[in-house]
């Protein structure tokens, strides 16, 4: 007699399983649809800060499971050649190295050379140079392209104060 049709021998789950495997899989349907709606009201900036974390806590697991199986001499390499890159990002994800704190942008009246500072124009500049780049540039600065309300309105001022100057 095969090993199977035994009797009193079951095969498969029991079936108070389903219910179980039932109740974890609508947990984690609600975990995602909870993780989406946050990250669909959350700002670019925190959405950043997000993955920045998970990176570093990646690789501080890698560097601990590096070191754990005896590979000490990978996880130190990989410390000294990824390590500087990994400031640079903190610091600029600081702001330190703008010298401003993230997300604050200068206020207060725009000067010409300023202004083509912002649109990355040099004189002398037509109109539709303008225009050109004030449209390349609300693409990433407007609120739907990731930017800011104050990102937008000084990249419109650099504009205005271009376009009025004529």
């Amino acid at each position: 007699m095969p090993r199977s049709a035994r009797p009193g021998t079951r095969r498969g789950p029991a079936p108070g399983d389903a219910v179980i495997l039932i109740g974890l899989g609508l947990g984690a349907l609600g975990l995602l649809l909870w993780a989406a709606s946050a990250f669909s009201r959350a700002s670019v900036a925190s959405i950043k800060a997000l993955l920045a974390w998970i990176v570093a806590l990646g690789g501080l697991a890698l560097a601990t499971m590096l070191l754990l199986t005896g590979r000490g001499a990978s996880a130190v390499a990989a410390g000294v050649f990824l390590g500087p890159l990994a400031w640079s990002w903190w610091q600029e994800a600081q702001g330190k190295a703008r010298g401003q704190p993230p997300g604050q942008i200068r206020r207060g009246k725009m000067d010409r050379a300023e202004a083509l500072d912002v649109l990355g124009l040099a004189d002398p500049v037509s109109d539709a140079d303008v225009r050109a780049a004030w449209v390349q540039l609300m693409r990433v600065a407007h609120p739907d392209g990731g930017g800011s309300h104050g990102l937008a309105a000084r990249v419109n001022q650099a504009r205005d104060v271009l376009l009025k100057g004529r």
